[in-house]
């Protein structure tokens, strides 16, 4: 038996950090101890508050993640550390890797090697906590799929929009349009490729542009969804990359949205679109996250990163908006 603690989400704006007991490893799997893991401001914000819809399951392609949405739930997805024994069958070369591992917050865990991510060469633990973000703006540039010369405005610049900001740039584009109200993730959008940012606010004026070819609602709030409609053309894409978990907002779906024929595409993460199922793979997907990972300018997102058992401080400091840069993590050593 192996001695750990783990990060638990209890109630809205509760978090616990509790001591659990783990098998050991079976045959094909290791123990690792964790170093760092990424919090996703996003996913993990709605659950902090609440926000998610009971009884969803959390996420049915991850086996660190079965189960549903419910109090006490252990959660998050970007755990980065070494690992320290093996059990039957695995080869001894595991031990002392480094991996990736998409595995609620915990200081150990035991996961089957297949599971497992070794880092790549000149990757920080912490860099690569923001594997699951980049991961995430990969799928939603597969999904929207780019042509080009096209304008593309992008809602929201917060973590997974900036990642997927930096993967647009490589496009040739005719425009990138970033919007989003906070003044410091605008500068750091023109930073990572947008050609322009602009606040909400200016949405609808001669300022904003008008008419685009594409637009990505990565804001997290559903209200936004009015501005992307207004924002696109004919026959243009509104690709959603959002989970809203339990928030509602009135969307005019009356004017524009029908008779421009504008088309509303969900993305998510764990799935590949089908019409790509016979080329892409997740593995494929991944390995080219990680290309983009080793070319995005990591410094500038990677921010504050609390003690494990600060795990309640680092959620009001994310709640409250007053973290300097978007990445937060947590260190257990």
């Amino acid at each position: 038996m192996i001695d750990a603690r783990r990060l638990y989400f209890t109630d809205p704006c509760e978090v616990e950090v509790r001591s659990v007991t783990l098998d050991a490893p079976e045959e094909g799997e290791v123990v690792v101890e964790t170093a760092e893991s990424g919090i996703s401001p996003g996913s993990e914000l709605l659950v902090y508050r609440g926000e998610f819809p009971e009884e969803t399951a959390v996420d049915e392609t991850i086996e660190a993640l079965a189960g549903t949405f419910e109090y006490p739930l252990p959660y998050g997805y970007a755990a980065v550390g070494t690992v320290t024994d093996c059990g039957a069958g695995v080869d001894e070369s595991w031990r002392g890797r480094t991996v990736f591992a998409f595995e609620p917050h915990a200081d150990r865990f035991v996961a089957s090697t297949d599971t497992l991510v070794p880092l790549r060469e000149g990757i920080t633990p912490t860099e690569a906590t923001l594997l699951p973000s980049v991961e995430t703006a990969t799928n939603l540039v597969l999904d929207g799929n780019p042509r080009v010369g096209e304008e593309v405005v992008v809602f929201g610049a917060g973590l997974v929009g900036l990642c997927t900001v930096h993967v647009l740039s490589q496009f040739p584009l005719s425009n990138l349009t970033v919007v989003e109200p906070v003044a410091t993730r605008r500068r750091l959008a023109a930073q990572f490729g947008a050609d322009r940012a602009i606040a909400p606010a200016a949405v609808g004026s001669d300022a904003a542009p008008s008419a685009v070819d594409m637009v990505y609602e990565l804001s997290g709030q559903p209200a936004t969804l009015d501005d992307a409609i207004e924002t696109v053309g004919y026959d243009g894409r509104v690709v959603v990359g959002s989970w809203y978990g339990k928030k509602r907002a009135p969307i005019n779906l009356g004017g524009s949205f029908h008779r421009e024929r504008i088309s509303l595409e969900s993305s998510q993460v764990s799935t590949i679109d089908p019409d790509l199922r016979g080329r892409w793979d997740r593995e494929r997907r991944f390995d080219v996250a990680f290309d983009h990972l080793q070319t995005l300018d990591t410094e500038r997102l990677c921010g504050e990163a609390f003690a494990f058992d600060a795990a309640a401080d680092a959620y009001r400091t994310l709640a409250d908006g007053t973290v300097k840069r978007p990445h937060v993590t947590f260190t257990y050593r």
